[in-house]
């Protein structure tokens, strides 16, 4: 069984979201193409940054608990990990969005991205010599950049609530792949890297790292969605 664990972290994140994909006050499977579209187009640039920091020893894999499989030096449950912890953030965001008016934390947009930008460009600058901090916090800066004085997205307060409700979830599957509760971590993180400051076991960038990656992914997903831009 411990060569299935990652296999399994993926499946159980995902699993419940998609039955209840179909429930007929959700009908969230009519969404699924639009999901799909953006999911495979924001992994793209996440998993050329997961091969080349794997390649560079700024992360690696425990392969004890993966099958084994890999595709360009990643196991394939990292590959799901890209589709199956998007489907369950973006189905939250949907139901949430869906069933109760989350409009009020649109007006901490400008609140949000002015303190977020300041404060991850200057733990950029600050920390540049430690490859995952510095990268994790540019490529935040600039989402943030992007979507709030370029895309003009309105409801970067209320995906932002979101996350910070996701963070129930976050917390228990990043704390297993990173060792809570195993004889040892999955992901494992060279401390020269990054900051070395932890949630328990999680580092402090996986959560910036998984922000943006929720951002890019809301982002895309209402653009694919007809339905949703025309709402």
């Amino acid at each position: 069984m411990k060569p299935y664990t990652y296999l399994l972290i993926n499946f159980l994140t995902v699993i419940v979201c998609f039955i209840f994909s179909f429930d007929k006050r959700i009908q969230f499977y009519k969404h699924f193409p639009a999901f799909f579209k953006a999911a495979l187009l924001v992994a793209v640039p996440f998993i050329g940054w997961d091969i080349y920091f794997t390649k560079m020893g700024v992360w690696w894999f425990n392969t004890s608990y993966t099958t084994g499989i890999t595709l360009f030096g990643l196991p394939v449950e990292e590959w799901l990990f890209f589709i199956c912890i998007p489907f369950s953030c973006v189905f939250t965001y949907f139901c949430l969005d869906k069933f109760f008016d989350l409009s009020w934390a649109d007006a901490f947009n400008t609140i949000i991205v002015f303190v977020s930008v300041i404060t991850l460009t200057l733990i950029a600058l600050l920390h540049y010599d430690k490859i995952y901090t510095f990268v994790t916090a540019a490529a935040t800066t600039l989402t943030l950049i992007f979507l709030h004085f370029f895309a003009r997205a309105q409801w970067i307060g209320k995906a932002s609530l979101v996350f910070f409700i996701l963070m129930l979830g976050f917390l228990p599957v990043n704390g297993v792949l990173t060792g809570t509760g195993l004889e040892a971590p999955i992901v494992n993180y060279n401390p020269r890297d990054f900051l070395n400051i932890r949630v328990l076991t999680i580092p402090l960038e996986d959560a910036v790292y998984g922000y943006t990656q929720f951002l890019l992914n809301i982002y895309f997903f209402k653009r694919m969605s007809p339905r949703l831009m025309k709402n």
